[in-house]
């Protein structure tokens, strides 16, 4: 692959996962600085201007910065991630879905919940 493909395909990551960060201000359970997080990343292989504006951005900059520096997440995404990982599990309890799919998921949230709440804070 040539150079300017990689940097496109970078770009095209970025601005993809950035897409879904801004619907996840809008969207009810669909998160927005996990998705900020890929296309900051992303950003760092393609796209230098929207990564400084991400590190940057006064309201989502600073929780980037403190993943990068520290894998850390505060508090508050916290207990709004468990919420949703809560309210997603009752739903599919309710659904008609398959018994593995209301095992399996439920465990696996819960497996990403114990993982998020080790993390440190600040």
């Amino acid at each position: 692959m040539t150079r300017h493909l990689v940097t496109l395909l970078w770009r095209a990551l970025a601005l993809a996962s950035l897409a879904l960060g801004v619907l996840g201000v809008f969207l009810p359970g669909l998160p927005t600085v996990p998705f900020l997080l890929v296309s900051a990343w992303a950003g760092s292989h393609g796209w230098e201007r929207l990564e400084r504006w991400l590190l940057n951005h006064p309201r989502h900059g600073a929780d980037i910065r403190r993943w990068r520096e520290r894998g850390a997440v505060p508090r508050r995404a916290k207990w709004a991630s468990s919420i949703m990982m809560v309210l997603s599990a009752a739903i599919m309890l309710m659904l008609a879905i398959p018994l593995w799919a209301k095992v399996s998921a439920p465990l696996f949230m819960a497996a990403v919940a114990v993982w998020l709440w080790r993390r440190p804070e600040h």
